[in-house]
Protein backbone atom coordinates (compact mmCIF):
# COMPACT_ATOMS: atom_id res chain seq x y z
CA UNK A 1 0.00 0.00 0.00
CA UNK A 2 0.78 3.28 -1.02
CA UNK A 3 1.35 5.91 2.37
CA UNK A 4 1.12 8.76 -0.17
CA UNK A 5 -2.23 8.17 -1.70
CA UNK A 6 -3.33 7.96 1.89
CA UNK A 7 -5.82 10.06 2.76
CA UNK A 8 -7.53 11.42 6.34
CA UNK A 9 -10.20 13.73 5.94
CA UNK A 10 -13.03 12.08 4.00
CA UNK A 11 -16.85 13.36 3.24
CA UNK A 12 -19.88 10.91 3.45
CA UNK A 13 -20.35 9.45 -0.35
CA UNK A 14 -23.39 10.54 -2.52
CA UNK A 15 -26.30 8.31 -2.89
CA UNK A 16 -25.62 4.87 -3.73
CA UNK A 17 -27.23 4.44 -7.45
CA UNK A 18 -27.19 0.52 -8.17
CA UNK A 19 -27.17 0.95 -12.05
CA UNK A 20 -23.71 -0.14 -13.30
CA UNK A 21 -22.72 -0.66 -9.76
CA UNK A 22 -20.62 -3.88 -8.01
CA UNK A 23 -20.98 -3.61 -4.37
CA UNK A 24 -18.45 -5.71 -1.87
CA UNK A 25 -19.38 -5.58 1.73
CA UNK A 26 -17.11 -6.62 4.65
CA UNK A 27 -19.10 -7.68 7.39
CA UNK A 28 -18.00 -7.27 11.13
CA UNK A 29 -17.70 -3.12 12.01
CA UNK A 30 -19.94 -2.51 8.37
CA UNK A 31 -22.87 -4.86 7.89
CA UNK A 32 -22.69 -5.89 12.15
CA UNK A 33 -21.42 -4.26 14.94
CA UNK A 34 -18.16 -5.95 16.25
CA UNK A 35 -19.29 -8.34 18.86
CA UNK A 36 -16.87 -8.66 21.99
CA UNK A 37 -17.01 -12.62 21.12
CA UNK A 38 -16.79 -13.26 17.45
CA UNK A 39 -19.42 -16.07 17.67
CA UNK A 40 -22.11 -13.56 19.64
CA UNK A 41 -22.79 -12.07 15.81
CA UNK A 42 -26.17 -13.42 14.38
CA UNK A 43 -28.74 -12.97 11.63
CA UNK A 44 -30.44 -10.14 11.54
CA UNK A 45 -33.57 -9.87 9.63
CA UNK A 46 -33.77 -6.50 8.64
CA UNK A 47 -29.87 -7.10 7.12
CA UNK A 48 -31.11 -10.04 5.72
CA UNK A 49 -34.23 -8.33 3.75
CA UNK A 50 -31.81 -5.50 2.65
CA UNK A 51 -29.48 -7.49 1.20
CA UNK A 52 -31.87 -9.89 -0.77
CA UNK A 53 -33.20 -6.83 -2.23
CA UNK A 54 -29.64 -5.54 -3.43
CA UNK A 55 -28.82 -8.57 -4.88
CA UNK A 56 -31.62 -8.48 -6.64
CA UNK A 57 -31.52 -4.97 -8.00
CA UNK A 58 -27.76 -5.06 -8.53
CA UNK A 59 -28.09 -8.39 -10.82
CA UNK A 60 -26.03 -10.28 -8.91
CA UNK A 61 -23.01 -7.77 -8.56
CA UNK A 62 -22.88 -8.29 -4.73
CA UNK A 63 -20.39 -10.14 -2.56
CA UNK A 64 -19.39 -9.91 0.93
CA UNK A 65 -15.87 -10.04 1.61
CA UNK A 66 -14.97 -10.88 4.71
CA UNK A 67 -12.04 -12.41 7.51
CA UNK A 68 -15.07 -14.76 8.78
CA UNK A 69 -15.29 -18.76 7.61
CA UNK A 70 -17.53 -19.12 4.81
CA UNK A 71 -19.96 -21.46 6.67
CA UNK A 72 -20.12 -18.14 9.57
CA UNK A 73 -20.52 -15.75 7.01
CA UNK A 74 -23.92 -17.83 5.27
CA UNK A 75 -25.03 -18.07 9.23
CA UNK A 76 -25.09 -14.48 9.82
CA UNK A 77 -26.37 -13.46 6.88
CA UNK A 78 -28.70 -16.46 5.68
CA UNK A 79 -27.54 -17.63 3.21
CA UNK A 80 -28.64 -14.10 1.34
CA UNK A 81 -25.22 -13.98 -0.77
CA UNK A 82 -24.34 -16.37 -2.94
CA UNK A 83 -21.15 -14.20 -3.84
CA UNK A 84 -18.40 -14.70 -0.65
CA UNK A 85 -14.85 -14.54 -0.26
CA UNK A 86 -13.76 -15.30 3.15
CA UNK A 87 -10.93 -15.75 5.31
CA UNK A 88 -9.40 -12.62 3.83
CA UNK A 89 -9.96 -14.13 0.30
CA UNK A 90 -8.39 -17.50 0.92
CA UNK A 91 -11.64 -19.00 0.20
CA UNK A 92 -13.82 -17.59 -2.51
CA UNK A 93 -17.62 -18.37 -3.94
CA UNK A 94 -18.83 -17.27 -6.96
CA UNK A 95 -22.60 -16.91 -8.08
CA UNK A 96 -22.87 -20.44 -9.30
CA UNK A 97 -22.08 -21.59 -5.74
CA UNK A 98 -18.71 -23.61 -6.81
CA UNK A 99 -15.23 -22.81 -3.97
CA UNK A 100 -11.88 -22.50 -4.48
CA UNK A 101 -10.01 -22.68 -1.64
CA UNK A 102 -6.17 -22.33 -0.85
CA UNK A 103 -4.31 -25.14 0.70
CA UNK A 104 -3.64 -24.90 4.58
CA UNK A 105 -0.15 -24.02 5.63
CA UNK A 106 1.61 -26.81 7.52
CA UNK A 107 2.37 -24.42 10.38
CA UNK A 108 -0.85 -23.42 11.30
CA UNK A 109 -1.59 -26.43 14.10
CA UNK A 110 1.66 -25.58 15.73
CA UNK A 111 0.59 -21.76 15.83
CA UNK A 112 -3.19 -22.62 17.12
CA UNK A 113 -1.18 -24.70 19.67
CA UNK A 114 1.29 -22.26 20.99
CA UNK A 115 -1.80 -19.52 20.83
CA UNK A 116 -4.13 -21.59 23.04
CA UNK A 117 -1.04 -22.22 25.35
CA UNK A 118 -1.36 -17.91 25.69
CA UNK A 119 -4.85 -17.83 25.99
CA UNK A 120 -4.89 -20.25 28.80
CA UNK A 121 -3.67 -17.23 30.92
CA UNK A 122 -7.08 -15.05 30.78
CA UNK A 123 -10.62 -16.36 29.86
CA UNK A 124 -11.00 -12.96 27.77
CA UNK A 125 -8.43 -14.24 25.36
CA UNK A 126 -10.44 -16.28 22.60
CA UNK A 127 -8.58 -18.46 19.80
CA UNK A 128 -10.64 -18.67 16.91
CA UNK A 129 -9.41 -21.76 14.30
CA UNK A 130 -10.39 -20.89 10.40
CA UNK A 131 -9.14 -23.81 8.35
CA UNK A 132 -6.73 -21.85 6.50
CA UNK A 133 -5.79 -19.42 9.52
CA UNK A 134 -6.09 -19.03 13.25
CA UNK A 135 -6.70 -15.84 15.14
CA UNK A 136 -6.47 -14.35 18.60
CA UNK A 137 -9.00 -12.14 20.00
CA UNK A 138 -7.93 -10.28 22.82
CA UNK A 139 -11.14 -7.53 23.12
CA UNK A 140 -12.50 -9.06 26.54
CA UNK A 141 -8.65 -9.08 27.92
CA UNK A 142 -7.01 -5.35 26.89
CA UNK A 143 -3.88 -5.68 29.05
CA UNK A 144 -2.35 -8.64 27.51
CA UNK A 145 -2.76 -6.62 24.05
CA UNK A 146 1.00 -5.69 23.10
CA UNK A 147 1.74 -9.46 24.17
CA UNK A 148 -0.69 -11.00 21.92
CA UNK A 149 0.53 -8.88 19.02
CA UNK A 150 3.95 -9.63 19.90
CA UNK A 151 3.74 -13.35 19.65
CA UNK A 152 1.47 -13.34 16.75
CA UNK A 153 4.36 -11.26 14.57
CA UNK A 154 7.17 -14.06 16.14
CA UNK A 155 5.26 -17.11 15.02
CA UNK A 156 4.30 -15.56 12.14
CA UNK A 157 8.63 -15.29 11.32
CA UNK A 158 9.22 -18.84 12.40
CA UNK A 159 6.43 -20.32 10.52
CA UNK A 160 6.03 -18.22 7.34
CA UNK A 161 2.84 -17.37 8.24
CA UNK A 162 1.21 -14.19 7.08
CA UNK A 163 0.60 -12.11 10.22
CA UNK A 164 -3.00 -10.04 9.76
CA UNK A 165 -3.40 -7.20 12.25
CA UNK A 166 -6.75 -6.20 12.98
CA UNK A 167 -9.10 -4.76 15.41
CA UNK A 168 -8.39 -6.15 18.60
CA UNK A 169 -7.20 -9.25 17.34
CA UNK A 170 -4.02 -10.90 15.88
CA UNK A 171 -4.30 -13.42 13.37
CA UNK A 172 -1.96 -15.70 11.66
CA UNK A 173 -3.07 -16.79 8.16
CA UNK A 174 -1.59 -19.08 5.27
CA UNK A 175 -0.44 -16.88 3.06
CA UNK A 176 -2.33 -16.32 -0.39
CA UNK A 177 -5.02 -14.12 -1.84
CA UNK A 178 -6.06 -10.44 0.25
CA UNK A 179 -9.59 -9.02 -0.37
CA UNK A 180 -8.09 -6.93 -2.75
CA UNK A 181 -7.57 -9.94 -5.02
CA UNK A 182 -10.91 -11.43 -4.46
CA UNK A 183 -12.12 -8.16 -5.77
CA UNK A 184 -9.78 -8.36 -8.82
CA UNK A 185 -11.55 -12.04 -9.29
CA UNK A 186 -14.90 -11.31 -9.03
CA UNK A 187 -14.43 -8.16 -11.60
CA UNK A 188 -12.79 -10.29 -13.92
CA UNK A 189 -16.20 -12.61 -14.78
CA UNK A 190 -19.95 -12.02 -15.40
CA UNK A 191 -22.27 -10.74 -13.81
CA UNK A 192 -19.35 -8.02 -12.26
CA UNK A 193 -17.50 -7.34 -15.19
CA UNK A 194 -17.71 -3.92 -16.91
CA UNK A 195 -19.47 -2.79 -13.53
CA UNK A 196 -17.56 0.17 -11.03
CA UNK A 197 -16.31 -1.30 -7.97
CA UNK A 198 -17.44 -0.28 -4.61
CA UNK A 199 -15.74 -1.60 -1.62
CA UNK A 200 -16.99 -0.76 2.08
CA UNK A 201 -15.03 -1.76 5.43
CA UNK A 202 -14.11 -1.08 8.63
CA UNK A 203 -10.69 -2.49 9.43
CA UNK A 204 -7.07 -2.01 7.86
CA UNK A 205 -7.71 -5.43 6.27
CA UNK A 206 -9.92 -3.86 3.99
CA UNK A 207 -7.54 -1.50 2.29
CA UNK A 208 -6.09 -3.72 -0.33
CA UNK A 209 -9.82 -3.72 -1.53
CA UNK A 210 -10.45 -0.22 -1.55
CA UNK A 211 -7.25 -0.05 -3.34
CA UNK A 212 -8.37 -2.28 -5.60
CA UNK A 213 -11.88 -1.09 -6.39
CA UNK A 214 -10.47 2.50 -6.88
CA UNK A 215 -7.41 0.61 -9.33
CA UNK A 216 -10.74 -0.88 -11.61
CA UNK A 217 -12.59 2.59 -11.93
CA UNK A 218 -14.58 2.62 -8.57
CA UNK A 219 -13.81 3.51 -4.81
CA UNK A 220 -13.56 2.85 -1.33
CA UNK A 221 -15.92 3.63 2.11
CA UNK A 222 -14.50 3.87 5.20
CA UNK A 223 -16.85 2.90 8.23
CA UNK A 224 -15.75 4.15 11.46
CA UNK A 225 -13.73 6.66 12.74
CA UNK A 226 -11.26 8.98 10.45
CA UNK A 227 -7.68 7.29 9.69
CA UNK A 228 -4.76 7.34 7.08
CA UNK A 229 -6.96 5.06 4.50
CA UNK A 230 -7.45 4.51 0.25
CA UNK A 231 -11.04 4.93 0.65
CA UNK A 232 -12.44 7.54 -1.18
CA UNK A 233 -15.46 8.40 1.38
CA UNK A 234 -16.74 7.74 4.68
CA UNK A 235 -19.20 6.48 6.69
CA UNK A 236 -19.44 6.84 10.41
CA UNK A 237 -20.77 3.25 11.81
CA UNK A 238 -22.58 0.50 10.89
CA UNK A 239 -26.11 1.94 11.40
CA UNK A 240 -24.92 4.51 8.95
CA UNK A 241 -24.10 1.65 6.09
CA UNK A 242 -27.45 -0.02 6.63
CA UNK A 243 -29.09 3.56 6.00
CA UNK A 244 -26.85 4.08 2.60
CA UNK A 245 -28.13 0.92 1.25
CA UNK A 246 -31.39 1.04 2.45
CA UNK A 247 -31.55 4.50 -0.01
CA UNK A 248 -30.43 2.64 -2.75
CA UNK A 249 -32.63 -0.38 -2.50
CA UNK A 250 -36.00 1.79 -1.88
Amino acid sequence: MSVQAFTIGLAAPQPLKLGGAALFLDLDGTLAPIAARPQDVAADPRRSRLLETLETGLDGRLAVISGRTLADVDRILEGRVPCVAAVHGLVRRGGDGAVQEAAAHPGLAAAAARLKGFAARDPGLIVEEKGLSVALHFRLAPAHAAEARALAHRIAGETGLTVQDGDMVEELRTPGPTKGDSVRAFMGAAPFQGARPIFVGDDSTDEHGFEEARRLGGFGVLVGPPRATHAAFRLPGVEDVIAWLEGAAR
